[in-house]
């Protein structure tokens, strides 16, 4: 592994506008907030990652965590995964949770990302695996909107050869979820593949009514339909139901995937590289879901998930999100509905200067 030693930490908030209107059960998301993250080491590599802050307001506060980081960090030898355990270890009394964990996630993308690059090698490779593609579905749009409009986004978002998209259902009935999705079909035609996702809109007695419907209309899968952490309730709906039942996004580092799966709570896993614990993170879950043999997909980040998926044995799908394109150099490159993992050495992450300005949160 390459030395460095890491000289500072900057982190630097944009906010981005979204090509289309992100509607879920939650909220309706315009623009994505981005907290950019540059690891300076003294041997003059630079490691970059970035995090979603999911509210304006929080970029702020995740920027002062990533500076406590700085402070604990700085000067040492790079070393992600013990590093990322000893920081763990230093922020128990506050909880390695929230704002928190993601700082931490944010630096050992970063710190991976350095030594990829150190490495000459782009990351898949430091990792061990072949950088390939990675069959990718479209999750820019399809919020909750009236189905004339899903139809014309799904014509959208199938450009570029993609064979699978996201539907966000969550409606205020089961005949409005199912007239959306009929439509989305209906444009989409055959051989595409719809993933539904509630953003944990149901109850479980709901839920196990709106699956059973969704069990006869063929969707790929289920995406948390009840609250992210209901693991008897998930697996109650995965043994109800025969489309599979996916969670995982909201899974607080590898530990929390570990609890799901021993209670047998879903049938896919799709950690989040913030919230799972960065790419070290990302590493344990990936052997875990391994042991137990379960297709594991990711959740946004996709220029540093591109490569994840490429050293994970039981990758599935990767959720393609072109949020962070507008402030890249070079944006994820899609063909033929596939991630190609950038083959310049770490992720490929750098910054376009000018977008960064532009879009920078004072």
């Amino acid at each position: 592994m390459p030395k460095l030693t890491i000289r500072s930490l900057r982190a630097t908030a944009v906010e981005v506008p979204m090509k289309h209107v992100l509607g879920t059960s939650r909220a309706a998301i315009r623009a994505a907030p981005l907290l950019l993250i540059d690891l300076q080491t003294e041997e003059g590599i630079v490691g970059r990652g970035y995090l979603f802050c999911y509210i304006r307001a929080a970029a702020a506060a995740m920027a002062a965590m990533v500076a406590e980081v700085e402070r604990l960090v700085k000067g040492e030898t790079l070393d992600p995964e013990a590093q990322f355990a000893a920081l763990a270890k230093r922020f128990t009394l506050i909880g390695v949770q929230g704002i928190v964990r993601m700082a931490l996630s944010g630096f050992d993308v970063a710190a991976w990302d350095a030594l990829a690059v150190a490495a000459g090698q782009p990351l898949a490779a430091f990792l061990g695996a072949a950088p390939r593609p990675i069959r990718a579905y479209n999750s820019n749009g399809l919020g909750l909107m009236a189905p004339a409009a899903l139809a014309d986004e799904a014509s959208q978002l199938l450009e570029g050869g993609f064979s699978a998209i996201k539907l966000r259902l969550g409606h205020p009935t089961l005949a409005a979820d199912l007239a959306a999705l009929e439509a989305v079909r209906t444009r989409a035609g055959d051989g595409i593949a719809i993933m539904v996702d509630y953003n944990q809109a149901l109850g479980v007695a709901e839920a196990l009514e709106r699956g059973r419907a969704l069990d006869r209309e063929g969707v790929y899968w289920l995406e948390e339909p009840i609250r992210h952490d209901d693991y008897a309730g998930a697996a109650e709906l995965a043994r109800a139901l025969s489309t599979p039942v996916q969670i995982g996004e909201n899974f607080s580092l590898p530990e929390a995937m570990e609890e799901a799966l021993r209670r047998d709570a879903c049938d896919y896993v799709m950690p989040d590289l913030e919230r799972i614990g960065g790419v070290s993170g990302w590493r344990r879950a990936a052997a875990i879901a391994a042991q137990r043999g379960i297709p594991m997909s990711s959740h946004l980040f996709p220029e540093t998930s591109a490569h994840l998926l490429a050293a994970t044995p039981t990758a599935h799908w990767l959720e393609y999100v072109d949020w962070a394109g507008a402030i890249l150099e070079e944006p994820l490159a899609i063909e033929d509905g596939s991630a190609i993992p950038s083959k310049r050495p770490g992720t490929g992450i750098t910054w376009d200067r000018d977008a960064v300005e532009r879009y920078r949160i004072s």
